[in-house]
């Protein structure tokens, strides 16, 4: 099982220096990657409007953790810019550039644009396909400021003759499908299935991948001494956690009796009590090491490869920071 560090802070006072940190740890304590995503207009999420930025920050400060988007929001985006982009993260890390893509979600995102929206998901297979061949040296026509035809390739030229990719998918078995389809690596959560209906996927997705593919899973995370401690550390940042994104994913928690984005605050303050236990027993890692272990196997029984430990939900720096070195003695387990 591959550990990996992931990066979705609701907060901008600190989330790049945490970020730094947590990269140059994860590089001396072999881990396999980190992870930065892509959000647009909201707090959560907010410091990371582009993973090529933060990416190529990472990989300035380390020398061997793989440097990956979770994700780029594709149809947002000319294929073109994208494989530039990460062709120069990938040269900046010496070819330790990874990218997960995601058809997106959140309408607001889609300001940026906003005819793209109603075919996102239709339209990212064909997206996925540009970005690779335009990574593999292809060229693809596009016209020119003057009115011409022209044939154009990405410059820099990667070090990776393929771009490691992933699909992003929120639990739609569909997307486990194409996955397997296109032969690329699937990065999911726990919000919104449990670990069995993962499993099925999973089961599903290997089916459909003539390599078995790589499944990559998104969990909240904090390892301590002790499992009350951890919970008891937990408890108060993840409710404000959820709290501040409550408006985008209020009806995708475990247990959620709510279905529309838009909650009054007493039935926010319901709907996170109702779901925080089942939240941190079933949805996350949270805990001692030797729990933490055990939830990792099962999770690899699961067909799990890798988990992407999202840490920094809300805690105090130091907290974090401390929580750094206990997961690190499941590195390798």
């Amino acid at each position: 099982m591959d550990l990996s560090l992931f990066f979705f802070s609701a907060s901008a006072d600190d989330a790049h220096d945490l970020l730094l940190d947590g990269a140059r740890f994860a590089d001396d304590h072999g881990f396999a990657a980190v992870w930065t995503p892509e959000r647009h207009f909201h707090e959560f999420g907010g410091p990371y409007p582009n993973p090529a930025v933060t990416g190529a920050a990472v990989a300035a400060v380390t020398r061997r953790v793989g440097v990956r988007a979770g994700s780029v929001v594709l149809p947002l985006h000319d294929p073109l810019r994208v494989a530039e982009e990460w062709a120069v993260v990938d040269r900046i890390s010496h070819g330790r550039a990874g990218v997960a893509f995601a058809s997106g979600w959140h309408a607001v995102d889609f300001v940026l644009a906003p005819d793209r929206y109603p075919h996102r998901r239709s339209a990212l297979p064909e997206l996925i396909d540009e970005v690779r061949s335009l990574w593999r040296g292809g060229t693809t026509p596009r016209p020119d400021g003057v009115g011409g035809r022209v044939d154009v390739e990405v410059f820099p030229k990667p070090v990776q003759a393929d771009l490691p990719v992933w699909i992003t998918s929120a639990g739609d078995l569909a997307t486990f499908e194409l996955a397997g389809r296109l032969g690329v690596g699937v990065l999911t959560h726990l919000l919104t299935q449990s670990l069995d209906e993962l499993h099925t996927k999973i089961e599903r997705y290997r089916q459909l991948h003539p390599g078995q593919g790589r499944v990559t899973l998104m969990l909240h995370t904090l390892v301590g001494p002790d499992d009350q401690g951890v919970s008891a550390l937990a408890r108060e940042p993840m409710t404000r956690y959820l709290r501040s994104s409550l408006d985008l994913v209020a009806g995708m928690l475990p247990g959620s009796p709510f279905h529309d984005s838009t909650v009054t605050d007493d039935e926010a303050d319901f709907l996170i009590g109702r779901v925080l236990d089942r939240f941190l027993a079933e949805r996350g890692l949270f805990g001692s090491v030797p729990t933490c272990a055990r939830t990792l196997r099962r999770l690899a029984e699961a067909g799990v490869d890798e988990v992407a430990c999202l840490i920094d939900f809300g805690l105090p720096a130091a907290a974090t920071r401390s929580g750094l070195t206990h997961l690190a003695r499941l590195v390798g387990r």
